[in-house]
């Protein structure tokens, strides 16, 4: 079975953009929800789109969940 790649808390927090990936360790969101959050935000100010990848911009999302009170 593949290992998911761990990521560094520290290293994350100083990123600007994360990957998908990258977001569900930092924001501790498991993937089923975060792609939820993504297809109900498709045109958020803090997804970023590259092709079909996505990207989170990390503080404009830390400043989205922090407005939000359930995901």
């Amino acid at each position: 079975m593949a290992q998911k790649k761990t990521y560094d808390f520290a290293e994350l927090a100083n990123k600007y953009t994360l990957s998908f990936e990258e977001a569900i360790q930092y924001f501790r969101i498991g993937e089923k929800r975060l792609r939820q959050v993504i297809h109900e935000n498709e045109d958020a100010d803090w997804l970023i789109w590259i092709g079909n990848r996505h990207y989170i911009k990390r503080p404009v999302f830390e400043n989205y969940l922090a407005g939000v009170n359930r995901l």
